[in-house]
């Protein structure tokens, strides 16, 4: 039996399902009353996770999808939903934990990543799956930015902050 090598779609669906699963953390531990700062490093993991694959997306992906089917506004529009997504990450990680309106920002948060990821599966996966693009080769390229950007995880969370005061 051959063994299926993840393609780029894999990995970025693999990320989707994460942060869902992550997403998912977080309402449990709102549903137990955790401790502010407990669920705090929870929201900023989803907030690096969805920031590092929002960057993969706009560097790699989306560059190479737009080459490939030629539908500048569905990339448009899937870009546009990042900024927002970016703007909510900011909101988050510059309240604090015990804020009372701070669990809402993260749902709030995780009911868009949904509703973006749902568009993307329909209306961008299945495209790609159907054109010629090369999704090995960008796995490839995907997988060694993955790296790269986790490696640098507290100057993106700079970053993010820094949208947040701008």
């Amino acid at each position: 039996m051959k063994k299926h090598t993840p393609d780029a779609i894999d990995l970025l669906d693999a990320d989707h399902l994460a942060v869902h699963a992550l997403f998912q953390a977080y309402r449990e531990l709102v549903g137990k009353h955790a401790p502010a700062l407990q669920r705090r490093a929870l929201a900023e993991e989803i907030c690096m996770e969805l920031t590092i694959h929002a960057k993969i997306e706009e560097e790699l992906f989306y560059p190479a999808v737009r080459d490939s089917l030629r539908d500048d506004d569905l990339l448009d529009e899937a870009e546009d939903q990042h900024g927002s997504q970016r703007e909510f990450i900011a909101q988050i990680l510059s309240t604090p934990a015990d804020d009372e309106l701070y669990d809402a920002k993260v749902a709030v948060l995780g009911e868009y990543v949904a509703r973006h990821v749902a568009k993307e599966r329909e209306e961008v996966f299945n495209r790609v799956l159907a054109s010629r693009l090369d999704l090995q080769a960008l796995a490839r390229t995907i997988g060694v930015r993955q790296l790269e950007l986790r490696a640098v995880a507290d100057a993106l969370r700079e970053d993010a902050l820094a949208s947040a005061l701008a």
